[in-house]
C-alpha cells in the first residue's frame, strides 16, 4: 500500500524558514514526479515545486527564489526548503508523486507564518 508521510510543518514568523520532508513507502518512485502542492483556507489547491524522475525542476512564480526542492530516489524522498517565509505562504502543504494514471497524496503538513 503506497503511503506518504509529510514532517516540517509548523508556525514561523515572516522571513523565517522550515524545511519539509515526505517519506513515501509501498512501492519504488525513482520513475515517478515527485512535488509540492499547497492549499490555502478559501483557495484551490495549487502547485509548488515539482521534480520529475529526469531531474527536471518547476517553481511557481510565487515561491521561485526561495523555495527549493530535491529528491533522493534511494531513500523515496522529497523535501522542500522554504526560505524567506511570507504571510501568503500559509497553507496546507501536500505531497504528491504521480506517473501517468498513478496519482498520490499525503496527508498534508501545515504551514503558519506570522507577520
Amino acid at each position: 500500500q503506497v503511503q506518504l508521510v509529510e514532517s516540517g510543518g509548523g508556525l514561523v514568523q515572516a522571513g523565517g524558514s522550515l524545511r519539509l520532508s515526505c517519506a513515501a513507502s509501498g512501492r519504488t518512485f525513482s520513475s515517478f514526479d515527485m512535488g509540492w502542492f499547497r492549499q490555502a483556507p478559501g483557495k484551490q489547491r495549487e502547485l509548488v515545486a515539482q521534480i520529475s524522475s529526469g531531474g527536471t525542476i518547476k517553481y511557481a512564480g510565487s515561491v521561485k527564489g526561495r523555495f527549493t526542492i530535491s529528491r533522493d530516489n534511494a531513500k523515496n524522498t522529497v523535501d522542500l526548503q522554504l526560505n524567506s517565509l511570507k504571510p501568503e505562504d500559509t497553507a496546507v502543504y501536500h505531497c504528491n508523486v504521480h506517473r501517468g494514471i498513478l496519482d498520490y497524496w499525503g496527508q498534508g503538513t501545515q504551514v503558519t507564518v506570522s507577520s
